[in-house]
């Protein structure tokens, strides 16, 4: 029974339909064309303590908000946000 020319279409939609959205929800798409913000790790300027990020608002969505990850925002320039976090925890030579 050989498949009629509208279900190929309609096969060949749903696939690129489900296709698109496994792009835009992995999210890597999206912040490398600025769409959403993103953030990265950054030297802790000296005479501070912690672990030191930047987050830059993308043109969708603001800079990710940090505050649950017991970060604290220090400043804000423009479309970049500064935030100190906790150091994080390392492992020990005997692990």
């Amino acid at each position: 029974m050989p498949i009629s020319t509208k279900v190929k279409g309609v096969l060949a939609c749903a696939a690129i339909v489900v296709a698109l959205m496994v792009v835009i929800k992995d999210g890597r798409v999206t912040r490398k064309l600025g769409l959403s913000g993103s953030c990265i790790s950054v030297a802790t300027p000296k005479g501070q303590t912690g672990s030191w990020v930047k987050c830059t608002s993308g043109k969708l969505q603001g800079a990710p908000n940090l505050s649950r990850q017991s970060c604290t925002s220090v400043a804000a320039k423009g479309k970049i946000e500064y935030w100190r976090c906790p150091a994080p925890i390392q492992a020990g030579p005997n692990n």
